[in-house]
């Protein structure tokens, strides 16, 4: 089934209003992050837990994130805010550009969001984690759908 131009244009419009909010959960999360200390974090942790602990007190997650968030450092959560800070708005930028239409955003889109998709696939090589497997494959959609909609773009305003 080939996708005419006009739907993969809707899809590049659905998919950019999902990084837009990706990236304000993002930055949200990088700035509440950074002005949280890591006992608070662990508590908030177990608190978040508590019920699932309950029902299955050998729950593999919940085990592994308590501990995580227990074993926090604080280099690690600095690291981890400026993080998602920096890629939040980074997203929000990029998708308020692309949403206007902006040429140059488009380029731009892909080498950014593609070299976090990089460290993405570099940091799956080392905890194999199936979340940041399934984001970096939404991603790696993302980025084929913003290709697809810039050569489309590009086709339409060459016409003109």
């Amino acid at each position: 089934m080939k996708l005419k131009a006009e739907q993969i244009h809707l899809l590049f419009r659905i998919g950019v209003v999902i990084k837009g909010i990706d990236g304000l959960v993002e930055t949200i999360a990088g700035v509440a992050l950074f002005f949280t200390s890591p006992e608070r974090l662990g508590r908030m942790m177990d608190w978040l837990t508590k019920g699932e602990l309950q029902e299955d007190p050998t729950d593999f997650v919940a085990h592994h994130l308590v501990n995580f968030f227990h074993h926090l450092s604080l280099s690690t959560k600095h690291f981890a805010a400026i993080y998602l800070l920096a890629y939040g708005l980074v997203k929000m930028g990029l998708v308020a550009a692309l949403q206007r239409g902006k040429l140059w955003a488009y380029p731009t889109a892909l080498t950014v969001l593609g070299l976090f998709l990089c460290y993405q696939i570099y940091r799956f090589s080392h905890n194999h984690s199936l979340g940041l497997a399934f984001v970096s494959l939404l991603d790696f959609i993302i980025l084929a759908v913003i290709w697809r909609d810039y050569q489309y773009l590009k086709t339409q305003r060459a016409r003109v």
